[in-house]
């Protein structure tokens, strides 16, 4: 089968990443309209077990590169090992999540490479040999279709959640090959000093079906507990906007929009948002929005698929306990 597709696979919780399967799906759907072959590879330290379980998620082959140097995430490293994977496979397209560290690797494995990269793509599909790949831009407001140019491998990144997860196929097999670690070959100038672990949150904001968000509506830090207990009625993540982050309310690990994190769930709830444009970046492609806020006039009710005009501190406690029955 000739080479095709190099799916780089990331790990959540020393599993495979959802955004991670859903690469996997969508390289499988093209390569199989084209008769090619998907690769995946997997970097870290103890990274065997999800090496081995890729293949049911539709990959042929897989690398896996592990060393303790490789526990924690330096994109020079990870760039390198892909690249020379890459050139060895002789693959011809690379995929992977647009995730935080896809946005950190994708651009330095492209100038490596000499690839033409299309980031946080929606859609994608032949163009003849070539990916024609669909994406937002300006905020949402306009739609492109791109083609990445360069000599090197055409490289995209799928935005979270926009394209549906591999199906697992449990007799599906694949063939294994062990990458060494040289540190004179891989290793980063940088180095991770210390690691902090995000609190606060069980679901994981990117993952999840549904989000609940507040806003400076809120009035108080106090208050995003209204949130935290419609959240949990939900089984949802807590988001939070960029005012209420930048005011010390909640930490950055919640905050949505243009210089937070990019959500795409099934449904969004926005209580005391006002709906700032670097906000609805974040979270305008949800499937369902819901909108809360006693300003009728607030933008956010421009892109909400249900919107409630009327006072948040009513509303949540009913709506919260309307839901736990």
């Amino acid at each position: 089968m000739p080479n095709g597709f190099l799916v780089f696979a990331e790990m959540t919780n020393n599993q495979i990443a959802p955004l991670t399967k859903q690469a996997l799906g969508i390289a499988r759907t093209l390569a199989d309209g084209k008769g090619l072959s998907v690769a995946a590879i997997v970097i870290g330290n103890n990274v065997s077990n999800m090496a081995e379980s890729l293949a049911k998620f539709g990959a042929d082959k897989i690398y896996y590169c592990h060393a303790p140097e490789l526990e924690n995430f330096l994109d020079e490293s990870y760039a390198k090992v892909i690249a020379e994977t890459a050139r060895r496979e002789e693959a011809k397209y690379i995929l992977g999540g647009a995730s935080f560290i896809g946005k950190e690797l994708f651009p330095r494995l492209a100038v490596m490479m000499n690839s033409g990269l299309v980031p946080d793509i929606t859609a994608i599909e032949w163009d003849g040999d070539n990916l024609l790949a669909t994406k937002p831009i300006y905020g949402g407001k306009a739609i492109v279709k791109i083609s990445p140019a360069g000599p090197g491998p055409q490289i995209v990144t799928i935005r979270p959640k926009a394209f549906p997860e591999a199906t697992e196929n449990p007799a599906k097999t694949a063939s294994i090959e062990i990458i060494d670690y040289d540190d004179s070959k891989y290793g980063a100038r940088a180095k991770v000093l210390e690691k902090v672990k995000e609190g606060g949150q069980t679901v994981s904001l990117t993952d999840a079906d549904i989000i609940v968000s507040g806003g400076r509506g809120l009035r108080d830090p106090a208050n995003f507990s209204l949130i935290r207990e419609l959240a949990d009625a939900l089984g949802a993540a807590v988001g939070a906007s960029r005012a209420t982050v930048d005011a010390g309310w909640i930490p950055y690990a919640h905050q949505v929009g243009q210089t937070g994190k990019t959500v795409n769930p099934k449904l969004y709830i926005a209580c005391g948002i006002s709906g700032a444009i670097q906000h609805l970046v974040g979270m305008q492609s949800s499937k369902i929005i819901v909108a809360i806020n006693r300003d009728p006039e607030a933008p956010i009710f421009k892109v909400a698929t249900y919107g409630i005009v009327g006072d948040l501190f009513e509303i949540l406690p009913k709506l919260t306990a309307k839901i736990k029955g």
